[in-house]
């Protein structure tokens, strides 16, 4: 399993253009990114053809990563969510069919898929106030954008975003990273 300190590294390296370690990246997140875009797409060969963009993305921008501002798995998420979402735009789906993919709440994950790290991460999470968390899981988990999160919860967008922010400032020392 990699740390997220190594995932850091990587993108450090991927940032100078390190093929080495733009293989080891992908080998270590692809898993991830792929259920994520799926989740959204809802069709396997298009969630390749997105997660392969995705990776071309985060080749091109990777020295712009900041491990500052984001973990580097939910900040290669964002960029694959992202590039899902236009997509199922584009394609001409409603966005209330998105909603529905990344439903109103979170899927429980079974006890016996749970790698350390991800079970450690939802120990974090469920220190945050119930609203946080709901927040946090539809967010990174189910790939909401902000804007459905701020129709969903009657909330200004800049609310949302502030609110995910600060709970995930509120993590960071949970997971070690503070």
């Amino acid at each position: 399993m990699v740390t997220q300190a190594e995932l850091a590294g990587l993108l450090d390296s991927v940032g100078r253009r390190d093929e080495a370690a733009f293989e080891a990246l992908y080998a270590a997140t692809r898993a991830r990114l792929f259920g994520v875009v799926l989740r959204i797409v809802r069709h396997q060969d298009l969630a390749e053809e997105i997660v392969q963009e995705a990776y071309v993305r985060i080749w091109h921008s990777a020295g712009q990563f900041n491990p500052d501002l984001a973990a580097p798995v939910a900040w290669m998420v964002s960029i694959a969510r992202k590039r899902a979402i236009d997509v199922v735009r584009k394609r001409g789906e409603p966005l209330d069919e998105v909603a529905a993919v990344a439903s109103d709440t979170p899927e429980p994950i079974a006890r016996g898929e749970m790698s350390e790290d991800l079970s450690n991460l939802l120990a974090c999470v469920g220190r945050l106030d119930p609203e946080a968390q709901k927040l946090v899981l539809l967010a990174y988990y189910n790939g909401w954008s902000r804007a459905q999160l701020a129709e969903k919860f009657a909330l200004p967008p800049d609310t949302v975003q502030a609110s995910l922010r600060q709970s995930m400032m509120e993590i960071r020392p949970c997971l070690g990273l503070a």
